[in-house]
C-alpha cells in the first residue's frame, strides 16, 4: 500500500485543481469546497501511510512512473524518492496544508472567484508536493517553477486592483533572477557529472571533486542564487513582503510554511554538495545572519499586521540558512517544520482579525481585541510565543539548537551566534509589540462577526503543534548522520535561553506597561530618520529602482521607436491599407458581386488555357 500511495500524494491535489478549472467557476461552492480541501486531506492520509511504513523499516522508497525524454545519455524519468527529509517536507506540505485550506472555505467563502482560488491552491500543493519528492534535480526545478507560478496568480488573485498585479508581477520577476542562476549551476553539474539524479550527483561529485575545489564551490554558488531568490534573503528578499497583496491563507501556506523554505530544502537535499565548498557553507551562515537581523529591525517598524508577519518570516528563514551554513543540517529543518506550525498559525489568526475588523490591516486601528475575539487572542498569543522562542514552545528547541550550533562553529561561530542571539531579542520585542496593540488597551475599531469553526478548529490544531511541535523527533539521522551537540557551555546555554525572555520584558515595558517611554526618542530627529529607513526596509527598494528598475524602463521608452520598429510597423500599415481597399468592394450590389464573380472566373480560365497550351 505504500508504494501506491506514494503515486497518490501529489495526484489528488492536481487532478482536483484540473477539475476546478474545467468547471470555469460554474461548479457549485460546496463542491468546490469538498475537492479543494479533501483533496490535500486525502494526500495527507497518503503522507501518514508513506511515513508510518518509513518509521516502522527506516527502508528509502523509490518509485519510478516513467522515463519524462531520452536525449543521448540524459534519461531524466518521472520519478519519486522518500527518504526522512522528504517524509517531514510531505507531512508539513499536506498537513499545514490542508488546516488552510480547511481554513480557506470560511474565509473565501463570499468571494467571486472561489473555485479559481481553490484551483490554484490544489496546484500550488501539487507542484511543491512534486518539488520535494523528486528524485531528480531536473523534476525538482519544474516542481520549483510550478510553485514560482503559482506565487504569481495567488499574489495577484485580486488582479482588478493595479497593486495586486504589480506585486505579482515583482515577484514573478525577482525570483526569476535567482531561479536562472540555478538553472546555470544545473547546467554546470551536468556537464561535469553527466547527471541530474540526486544521489548519483551526489556520489560523483564525492568521487571527482575535492572539499574547496573551484568546481563544487561555483555550482553551490548557483544553487545558493535560486535558494535566496525563492527564500527570499538578502539580496533578494524585496519581493516578500509585496506578496502580502494576497488573500491571507496564501501567505499562510506559500509565503510562511511551504514555498519560501524551497530554498531551505535544497540545500539540505544537496548538502553533501556543499560540504564540499566551505566558502559557499560560510556564505549562506553570513546570508542568514544579514537578513534575520535586516528583516528584524525592519518589522519593528512596520504597522500593517501582515507585512510584520512577513519580515518575520524573512527573519526565520535567515535562522535557517544560518543553520544550514554552520552543518546542523537537521537543526535546519527541524526549524522549517516548527516554523510552518507557528508562523502559518500567526497568519490565519491575522487572517482572522482581518475577516473580523472591516479588512482592517493597521494595528494602530486594533486594540482591545483580547476579550472580543478570545479563540484569535490566544492563537496569537501561542504563535507569538512560539516564534520568540520562550521557554517550552516548539520554536525554543529548534531556535535554540541553531544558536547552540552556531556557537560550536570554530572561528566565526561566536560572531554567528552573537548575530542570532541579536536577532532573538529583536524578535522577541516585535512579537509581542503587536501582540500588546492589537489586543490590549482601548478598542479602536469593533469586530462585526466571529470566526466560524473552519477558522477555529485548524487555530486550535496549530496552537497544540506549536506547543509540542518541538518534542517530535525528525527521522533526519540516516540523511545528515547522527549529529547532536558537543559538551554544551551552560553559559551560552543560558544567555540563548534568557534573551527571549529579556525581548518580552521590554516589549512590555515599552508598549503595554509604558514604564519605559520611547516616544521621545522615536521623535528625535534621528529616531524618525532610523524609523522612516526601517519602516522601507532599509530603502533596498529604492536602491534597486536607481540601479534596475529606472533605467530599463527608460532604455524600454527610448527603444520604443527603434528603427527596426519602422519594418513592422509598415507590415502593419500596408495590411491595414489593404483591408480598407478590400471594404471599398463591398458595396451591397448584387450586379457588382456578379460582374466580378464573372469577370475573375474569365481571368482563370485564361490562365488555365495559357499554362495548357
Amino acid at each position: 500500500m505504500g508504494m501506491n500511495a506514494i503515486s497518490l500524494i501529489p495526484m489528488f491535489p492536481l487532478l482536483s485543481a484540473a477539475l476546478l478549472m474545467l468547471s470555469t467557476g460554474r461548479m457549485p461552492r460546496q463542491l468546490a469546497a469538498w475537492l479543494g480541501a479533501g483533496s490535500v486531506g486525502l494526500s495527507a492520509l497518503c503522507v501518514a501511510l508513506v511515513a508510518n511504513d518509513f518509521l516502522a523499516d527506516g527502508q528509502v522508497r523509490e518509485l519510478t512512473l516513467w522515463t519524462w525524454m531520452a536525449v543521448d545519455n540524459f534519461t531524466p524519468r518521472i520519478a519519486f524518492y522518500v527518504d526522512g527529509l522528504t517524509v517531514v517536507m510531505m507531512s508539513v506540505i499536506t498537513g499545514v496544508g490542508f488546516l488552510i485550506h480547511l481554513y480557506s472555505v470560511e474565509f473565501m467563502w463570499e468571494d467571486e472567484s472561489f473555485c479559481r482560488y481553490f484551483a490554484y491552491m490544489n496546484l500550488f500543493v501539487a507542484a511543491m508536493l512534486l518539488l520535494v519528492m523528486a528524485d531528480n534535480l531536473l523534476l525538482l526545478y519544474l516542481g520549483w517553477e510550478g510553485v514560482g507560478v503559482c506565487s504569481y496568480l495567488l499574489v495577484g488573485f485580486w488582479y482588478r486592483d493595479p497593486a495586486n498585479g504589480r506585486a505579482a508581477r515583482k515577484a514573478f520577476v525577482v525570483t526569476r533572477v535567482g531561479d536562472t542562476a540555478m538553472a546555470l549551476g544545473l547546467f554546470l553539474l551536468f556537464t561535469e557529472l553527466g547527471t541530474l539524479d540526486i544521489q548519483p550527483l551526489m556520489a560523483a561529485a564525492n568521487d571527482q571533486w575535492q572539499v574547496g575545489d573551484t568546481l563544487p564551490v561555483l555550482a553551490t554558488a548557483l544553487l545558493l542564487g535560486g535558494a535566496v531568490g525563492k527564500s527570499a534573503q538578502l539580496p533578494l528578499h524585496t519581493w516578500l513582503p509585496d506578496a502580502m497583496a494576497g488573500p491571507t491563507p496564501v501567505s499562510a501556506l506559500i509565503h510562511a510554511a511551504t514555498m519560501v523554505t524551497a530554498g531551505v530544502y535544497l540545500i539540505a537535499r544537496n548538502y553533501e554538495l556543499f560540504l564540499l565548498a566551505p566558502p559557499t557553507m560560510e556564505a549562506v551562515a553570513w546570508v542568514g545572519v544579514a537578513t534575520l537581523l535586516l528583516a528584524a529591525f525592519t518589522a519593528l517598524a512596520q504597522h500593517d499586521i501582515k507585512r510584520i508577519l512577513a519580515y518575520s518570516t524573512i527573519s526565520q528563514i535567515g535562522y535557517m540558512f544560518l543553520a544550514l551554513g554552520v552543518g546542523a543540517f537537521a537543526s535546519g529543518i527541524f526549524h522549517l517544520m516548527t516554523h510552518a506550525f507557528f508562523k502559518a498559525l500567526l497568519f490565519l489568526a491575522a487572517g482572522a482579525v482581518i475577516h473580523c475588523l472591516h479588512h482592517e490591516h493597521n494595528i494602530f486601528r486594533m486594540g482591545g481585541l483580547r476579550t472580543r475575539l478570545p479563540v484569535v487572542f490566544w492563537s496569537f498569543l501561542i504563535g507569538s510565543a512560539a516564534l520568540a522562542a520562550l521557554p517550552f514552545t516548539s520554536g525554543f528547541y529548534s531556535k535554540d539548537a541553531i544558536l547552540l550550533s552556531a556557537w560550536e562553529l570554530p572561528h566565526i561561530g561566536p560572531w554567528l551566534w552573537a548575530g542570532g542571539l541579536l536577532g532573538a531579542l529583536l524578535t522577541g520585542i516585535y512579537s509581542f509589540r503587536l501582540v500588546f496593540i492589537v489586543f490590549f488597551g482601548e478598542a479602536q475599531t469593533e469586530p462585526d462577526k466571529q470566526p466560524g469553526w473552519r477558522m477555529a478548529g485548524p487555530l486550535a490544531l496549530l496552537c497544540l503543534l506549536s506547543i509540542v511541535g518541538g518534542w517530535f523527533a525528525l527521522p533526519l539521522a540516516g540523511v545528515f548522520g547522527p549529529g547532536g551537540h558537543g559538551e554544551i557551555d551552560h553559559t551560552v546555554e543560558y544567555i540563548s535561553i534568557g534573551t527571549p525572555l529579556l525581548g518580552l520584558l521590554l516589549a512590555y515595558l515599552m508598549f503595554l506597561g509604558r514604564q519605559v517611554s520611547i516616544e521621545g526618542l522615536v521623535q528625535s530627529p534621528t529616531g524618525r530618520g532610523l524609523k522612516d529607513f526601517w519602516f522601507s526596509g532599509w530603502r533596498i527598494d529604492s536602491l534597486y529602482d536607481i540601479l534596475w528598475v529606472r533605467p530599463f524602463t527608460a532604455l524600454a521608452r527610448w527603444w520604443r521607436n527603434e528603427p527596426v520598429d519602422r519594418l513592422y510597423n509598415a507590415i502593419v500599415s500596408a495590411s491595414r491599407s489593404g483591408h480598407r481597399a478590400l471594404l471599398t468592394l463591398q458595396t451591397g450590389e448584387l450586379r457588382w458581386y456578379a460582374t466580378s464573380m464573372v469577370v475573375g472566373l474569365v481571368l482563370l480560365l485564361a490562365i488555365m488555357l495559357r499554362n495548357a497550351s
